[in-house]
């Protein structure tokens, strides 16, 4: 019985092991991804984000990506404490024709605007999820990269888009960040797929 039990121990602590390995390696770029430079112009379609002329952080999500479920609770705080400066919205970028805006605003309790234009990932130059897009107050590229170095958004000294967020906020350039903040990492967009080596 011990044999059994060590043995399927063993097991599960592989399968996190693996999980957690699987989600460090970089997001493969897309062999047709076209990169668009900070200072980029991007033309924002939806009427809910022309509200202010004030920055804009838009959080790319998908619901089937782990790491994007993690990213929630740190998005959340974002909203919480700049939300009287900066406007928010979340694409949702999902092969799930049935996830809808109330489903997003029902399980994570976050009511900013829930977008379906997947165009807009390609004109900010996102190709994996999450990521977050930070535009100045004239829609210009300022920011598009992670949140965090760490998977769990806990380290502070690399909390990369509260760090945008407050250089936009001052209106200085935009920071130059290692490359552990521009580097995408989490899932391809839509299907999450995810490479099997490095």
């Amino acid at each position: 019985m011990t044999g059994w039990l060590l043995l399927l121990s063993a097991t599960v602590a592989c399968l996190f092991w693996y999980n957690e390995w699987k989600y460090q390696l970089p997001t493969p770029v897309p062999s047709d991804y076209k990169a668009v430079c900070t200072g980029t112009t991007i033309a924002l379609t939806d009427p809910t984000l022309k509200l202010h002329h004030r920055p804009v952080l838009i959080h790319f999500f998908n619901p089937s990506c782990p790491c994007s479920r993690f990213n929630i609770s740190t998005l959340a705080s974002l909203v919480q404490q700049y939300r009287s400066r900066v406007d928010f919205a979340v694409v949702l970028v999902t092969g799930n024709s049935t996830y809808s805006d109330h489903d997003f605003e029902l399980r994570y309790g976050l009511h900013v605007p829930v977008l379906h234009d997947t165009t807009l990932a390609r004109r900010c130059g996102v190709y994996s999820t999450p990521q977050a897009v930070i535009l100045d107050q004239n829609n210009r590229l300022y920011y598009r990269g992670n949140y965090n170095s760490s998977r769990y958004c806990i380290n502070e000294t690399t909390s990369f888009a509260r760090i945008a967020l407050d250089s936009v906020l001052r209106q200085v350039p935009s920071p130059s960040f290692a490359i552990a903040a521009t580097r995408s990492y989490g899932c391809s967009l839509v299907s999450c797929a995810k490479p099997t080596n490095p």
